[in-house]
């Protein structure tokens, strides 16, 4: 969500810069909004995690389960999304 990029980019040594490329590339892309059918998913992936004995951050849950709600990849560094079945990880 973007919350978590633009919390990452507050916490940043580079905050200038990935808000300025933040403001330049954000128009081109479609924000997602969480809705009921997010929420509907996060619950049964949250208990996918549990059960598996694989939980990981409640934030980042809410994410993957947008991602896999609209069958799109995640963009992230964080190991643990690959815990998620049925999402696909990038990495820079």
């Amino acid at each position: 969500m973007l919350g978590e990029y633009r919390f990452g980019i507050a916490r940043s040594r580079y905050k200038t810069d990935y808000e300025r490329w933040l403001e330049k590339y954000l128009p081109a892309y479609t924000v997602l909004n969480v809705d009921e059918d997010t929420a509907i998913e996060y619950a049964g992936l949250r208990m996918e995690l549990k059960t598996a004995g694989t939980p990981i951050p409640s934030n980042d849950i809410w994410i993957a389960a947008l991602c896999r709600q609209h069958s799109q990849p995640i963009l992230s560094r964080d190991l643990h999304f690959d815990l998620v079945q049925g999402l696909k990880r990038f990495t820079w």
